[in-house]
């Protein structure tokens, strides 16, 4: 595979598929003006997306074990494009629901597929750099989606954002051409051990948002059922030996809290410019923008010294950037509309740094038979991540009626502090555990 071109082509298509979040966040103020919808009922439109674009993702992951990336891409992008068309006509809360639904689950195959395309064919040495780049499409998307969405949301509508997912089509017959023909496997999929992860996830997420003990209760019980489950399945849709991996375990508690970081501060700004400061959707997008580009603009470079230094130092540093971040968040915002913006340029390379060294990471603890299930399961535990914290913003916001509204959004930004320490500390617990391990080899060796 000459993924010096399928690669760079890759972060092309992740560009284009994840900038259909960042620009409906900037476009959910408006959307809610016009369906007279509640931000809690909005939320669905962010954190639904993100939960089926979890689902979807590990589902495409699991699946590359099986059937080709060549058609499981094509499929991803099927839905994706009928979708869009589907949310371009729709002026009813229900089927922009629905349509943004059937988009998540297309949409799920370009992140997943491509951070296994990385990890099976690209060498080690190489792996790094890879990876940052496909993760340069996400920050890309960071950057621009914020300013398009809302430039489009200004003066074409919402309905409008569905026309610009649709140039993600022509990359299917070029990366049908250049991906490589891979010998399919005998197939059997774990459909319900994919039904039952389905159930409690999805159920987990609406006992949040709806405050719900019976959702409380199907969760776990889906959650027991697919235990059993997994323990005698032939081929599990989740493989129980990743498990019992400790470190792998603990990058994906990392993963879940950068995730709760980024779609936390993706679905505050565009409220906080929105409502507190009156900026109409154009201006908030090229308030997010420079954080956003000065990402993308650094993620390569960052790729290269990733390789070359290690992944754990930029963690280390990472996290000490977020901190300062949301501190200036918590404390400065109310001052001016611009402590948001530097906030955020803060806050987004520091992220995109994170989550390039975390996929590094857990793709050199797995093995190769564990790279379509084990990287599923972290984009899973990224994206439902996103979820729970956008549910979560949703509910805290319409709880503190009774407060200034700025008020509120500092108290939430000072929760998300106590999610940076608690990532940090997991971070130097890996590390710990990390380095008794390579100690305890080189002593069995010796």
């Amino acid at each position: 595979m000459n993924d010096r071109i399928i690669i760079p082509l890759w972060a092309i298509g992740s560009f284009l598929v994840l900038m259909n979040t960042t620009m409906f966040n900037v476009a959910l103020p408006t959307i809610l003006h016009d369906l007279n919808i509640s931000a809690g009922e909005g939320s669905w439109i962010v954190s639904g997306y993100s939960i089926i674009f979890a689902l979807s993702t590990i589902t495409f992951s699991r699946l590359s074990d099986y059937v080709s990336t060549r058609k499981l891409l094509s499929i991803g992008l099927i839905l994706f494009g009928i979708s869009s068309i589907i949310g371009f006509f729709t002026h009813s809360f229900g089927i922009l629901l629905v349509a943004r639904l059937i988009q998540a689950s297309g949409a799920g195959a370009v992140p997943g597929l491509g951070i296994v395309l990385a990890s099976r064919y690209v060498p080690f040495e190489r792996r790094g750099r890879a990876i940052t780049i496909i993760a340069s499409g996400s920050s890309l998307a960071f950057a621009l989606g914020p300013v398009i969405g809302g430039v489009i949301t200004q003066f074409m509508g919402w309905n409008g954002l569905f026309l610009i997912t649709c140039l993600v089509i022509p990359l299917v017959p070029v990366l049908w051409k250049l991906l490589p023909q891979e010998s399919p496997s005998e197939f059997s999929f774990d459909i319900p051990g994919a039904f039952l992860t389905g159930i409690a996830v999805v159920s987990l997420l609406i006992c949040v948002m709806q405050l719900s003990l019976w959702f409380l209760l199907l969760s776990f019980g889906a959650l027991a059922v697919n235990i059993w489950h997994l323990r005698r399945a032939k081929n599990p849709f989740i493989l129980p030996v990743l498990f019992h991996n400790h470190g792998y375990r603990k990058l994906l508690i990392i993963n879940f809290c950068a995730f709760i970081l980024n779609m936390s501060m993706l679905f505050l700004m565009p409220l906080l410019l929105s409502n507190w400061f009156h900026m109409p959707a154009g201006t908030v997008g090229l308030m997010i923008c420079p954080g956003s580009l000065l990402s993308a603009l650094l993620i390569r470079v960052v790729g290269r010294w990733i390789d070359r230094y290690g992944n754990y130092r930029f963690l280390l540093i990472g996290h000490f950037f977020l901190a300062a971040s949301l501190i200036m968040m918590a404390t400065m915002v109310n001052v001016s509309s611009y402590f948001v913006m530097i906030g955020y340029i803060i806050f987004a390379p520091a992220l995109s740094t994170i989550l390039s060294a975390l996929s590094n990471e857990v793709s050199r603890t797995l093995t190769k038979e564990q790279i379509g299930s084990g990287m599923g399961l972290s984009q899973l535990c990224q994206f439902f991540g996103g979820s729970f914290a956008v549910a979560v913003c949703g509910i805290l916001i319409s709880w503190q009626t009774n407060i200034p509204f700025i008020a509120a959004f500092q108290r939430i930004y000072l929760l998300l502090i106590l999610v940076v320490l608690c990532s940090f500390m997991i971070l130097i617990w890996y590390s710990r555990a990390n380095v008794s391990y390579r100690k305890w080899q080189s002593v069995s060796k010796g």
